[in-house]
């Protein structure tokens, strides 16, 4: 690629590569942070600790999920990047947006539970995240040949009618 299209990859790969750091040091942090609350604690240091992992989560770590799923998306047209090892990936990426989720959750239930709530030990989440980062990070560098599972006979025309007479048109 050359000139304004090999230009555009660049950017759209730039702006992806710089919103998933940012996307992937919040799935380190919030879970960290969640920790951080303790039983008993006292309401200001409740309230500040609470309103820093909601702002966090609300306004960094979920925008650059959007923009980096977004800028994925761009690319894999872009690129024409529809092989096996990528549809491996989107699975990898539909388990971070998952643990995504599950933190967003938690830290609704810190707002809503006012110190009756302890959150979930961070370690999970801190596994879960890392095993899922570093088999995204596998399958793009490593490019490996993943089998196609798809049966052939879905893959190519069978010249056949259909079984109905009424087709839209």
């Amino acid at each position: 690629m050359t000139g304004l299209a090999g230009l555009t990859v660049t950017l759209v790969k730039f702006l992806h590569i710089a919103a998933l750091v940012i996307w992937c040091a919040g799935l380190f942090a919030l879970p960290l942070m969640l920790g951080k609350h303790e039983a008993g604690e006292a309401q200001s240091d409740y309230a500040r600790l609470r309103l820093l992992t909601h702002d966090s989560y609300a306004f960094i770590v979920t925008p650059a999920a959007v923009i980096a799923i977004a800028a994925g998306t761009a690319l894999l047209y872009l690129r024409g990047v529809f092989v096996p090892w990528m549809f491996a990936k989107l699975v990898a990426v539909g388990l971070l947006v998952a643990l995504h989720c599950w933190i967003g959750h938690i830290v609704i239930l810190m707002s809503e539970r006012r110190g009756t709530y302890t959150p979930p030990s961070p370690v999970p989440l801190l596994v879960g995240s890392s095993a899922t980062m570093i088999a995204v990070l596998l399958l793009v560098l490593g490019k490996p040949v993943v089998p196609d599972l798809v049966p052939e006979w879905l893959t190519k025309p069978q010249n056949r009618q259909l079984p109905v007479d009424e087709t839209p048109i």
